[in-house]
């Protein structure tokens, strides 16, 4: 019975700072949901919501640099993603595809995409670089990362090509269940070594983007289509969209956390 007991407690308490610790991961996503909570309710002295965002994530990313939160190998890649979102965002809301729209004036826009959007991928980034050092996280079975970023490659062109062409899209996530199929994750909450599968990771992470898509649009930090006359819940479709997004911010991390450093410890 008191093994039993002991047991629960120990379990609850690894359950507890398990979600500590993934809170600490998700700082970055956190603070920019919290910011565009209080965006509207407080006054912005004039400055457009957008623009207030896009100069608020900056600044949240320079204090996670300064403090030495993210390292400067970290940001860069984070910074890439940013990139690699930001052009999505331009060709998805194009007056041609018009996947979703921004429905508020910005100065700090590039032609339909106001800049802060990019913030909004690179936070997915910034949670799996935190993540992986809180974590101490270790891939198994993780192999070709070459093959791995001909798939990134091919997952993002889908993105663009879907919209004219047969949308992939069911068989590149088959395709990354096969690829990951051995690959397996272990991280430590306190000191017991946890495991998941790979594939696993992928889909919660998947699931909470679009819970956090469904908060975010809510909120109106942009809107689909059916959500243009009154907010709707975000399509489930979208999970899938947000595992195969998760994939390429995953595969650029992997780069810094793993690939990079076998080849450094060559040399």
């Amino acid at each position: 019975m008191n093994f039993t007991k002991n047991s629960i407690k120990s379990g609850v308490k690894e359950f507890l700072i398990f979600g500590v610790k993934q809170a600490r991961a998700a700082i970055f996503a956190g603070s920019f949901f919290l910011l565009l909570f209080i965006s509207n309710h407080i006054s912005l002295w004039g400055l457009a919501r957008y623009d207030f965002l896009f100069l608020a994530a900056i600044a949240i990313q320079a204090i996670l640099y300064f403090t030495k939160l993210e390292t400067k190998d970290e940001v860069k890649v984070i910074f890439l993603f940013h990139i690699i979102g930001l052009v999505l965002e331009l060709y998805k809301t194009s007056p041609g595809v018009g996947s979703w729209s921004y429905p508020e004036d910005a100065f700090f826009k590039i032609a339909t995409v106001p800049l802060y959007s990019g913030f909004m991928y690179a936070a997915i980034g910034s949670y799996i670089s935190q993540a992986w050092k809180i974590f101490k996280l270790e891939l198994t079975n993780y192999n070709h990362y070459l093959l791995s970023v001909l798939l990134c490659f091919l997952i993002y062109l889908n993105f663009f090509t879907n919209h004219y062409i047969y949308d992939f899209r069911i068989f590149l996530i088959l395709a990354v269940f096969i690829f990951f199929w051995k690959t397996k994750v272990y991280f430590t909450v306190t000191v017991k070594r946890w495991t998941l599968p790979l594939n696993l990771s992928f889909l919660l992470i998947a699931f909470f983007i679009w819970i956090a898509e469904n908060i975010s649009t809510y909120f109106g930090a942009w809107q689909y289509p059916n959500q243009v006359h009154a907010w709707a819940v975000v399509s489930t479709q979208k999970i899938t969209s947000w595992f195969l997004m998760v994939i390429i911010s995953f595969i650029l991390i992997a780069y810094l956390k793993h690939f990079k450093k076998d080849i450094l410890k060559k040399f």
